[in-house]
């Protein structure tokens, strides 16, 4: 697998180097540690000024990369480096295009923190606009150590079958479980009991049959994605939950203790690179990392 690491030198990109390396890598795999020395300019401070800032980042530069670089030293995958300048979301982005990785890995803050808004911004933009898959590390969770726990939330539909091929690429050690769940509307399409008035037995039939046919269908899509699963992960649970499907999904995550929720991502309204908004909503709340994929055949 080729990932494409950015860094930041930011305690956040350490931890995202860290989570890596609770990877089950390979000799074949392959790790790009990239860092972005902006070239923003300040307009009111003068071009002396974003000059010398400039400089600095070049000095400190080759210090950042080889603190991440460290970090992932002992891994068997093989571990490069590449220092650019730019906008760093748009220049994270241009890199991957040109490389072409299976996978982009960023730290995140989170939003609280007043000094998150730079890397706040840039990860939300990467996962945004990029069309390679996106997965965002969340800082470290109480249990750094031990089997890693995968919610994959799945409907069946193009943009969770590449969640799905994603993570069969991803080294995970063998130890790793992953709960698929599926999340039905059903229950979230409440009709006002002020129209029901003389069609409760109607209504009745509707639902039951709407239930019947969306349970079965859930059901179909659960069993062929354990199935695919089950050729690459020793222990593949399903979920079956109703309701809201970005309250379920992070309330599931919650559940099981994930370390990543996996999805898949439709684009907004159709168009191409945007985040659809169950997938905006976990990335923003999710206490976990969280896996954002979307089609192959998008481009941002």
């Amino acid at each position: 697998m080729r990932i494409l690491l950015a860094t930041d030198g930011s305690e956040y990109s350490d931890g995202a180097a860290r989570f890596l390396a609770r990877f089950d890598f390979s000799q074949s795999d392959e790790i790009t540690v990239l860092h972005v020395i902006s070239g923003l300019p300040f307009p009111h401070s003068g071009g002396p000024y974003n000059s010398a800032l400039m400089q600095l980042g070049e000095e400190l530069a080759p210090r950042i990369i080889d603190t991440t670089a460290g970090i992932l030293k002992g891994l068997r995958a093989n571990v490069s480096t590449v220092v650019t300048t730019g906008h760093p979301a748009e220049a994270i982005i241009d890199v991957a295009a040109q490389s072409v990785p299976d996978l982009i890995v960023m730290g995140n803050r989170g939003m609280k923190a007043i000094g998150s808004l730079l890397l706040g911004s840039v990860t939300r933009a990467v996962a945004i606009k990029s069309p390679q898959a996106v997965l965002v590390v969340k800082p470290p969770q109480e249990k750094p150590d031990g089997p890693l726990k995968v919610l994959f939330a799945t409907d069946g539909s193009d943009c969770a079958r590449e969640a799905e091929r994603v993570l069969s690429m991803i080294p995970f050690h063998p130890d790793t479980s992953v709960t698929a769940v599926y999340v039905s509307l059903l229950t979230y399409m409440d009709i006002p009991d002020r129209f029901c008035t003389g069609l409760d037995e109607r209504l009745k039939k509707i639902m039951e049959g709407l239930k019947e046919a969306e349970t079965k269908h859930a059901e179909k899509v659960l069993a062929q994605a354990r199935t695919r699963l089950m050729d690459r992960f020793q222990k593949v649970t399903v979920l079956i939950k109703n309701g809201d499907p970005s309250e379920q999904i992070l309330q599931a995550a919650q559940e099981k203790q994930a370390d990543v929720v996996a999805l898949g991502s439709r684009g907004m309204r159709g168009v191409s690179g945007m985040l659809g908004s169950v997938a905006r909503n976990v990335l923003a709340h999710a206490d976990c990392s969280v896996l954002i994929c979307k089609r192959s055949n998008e481009t941002a």
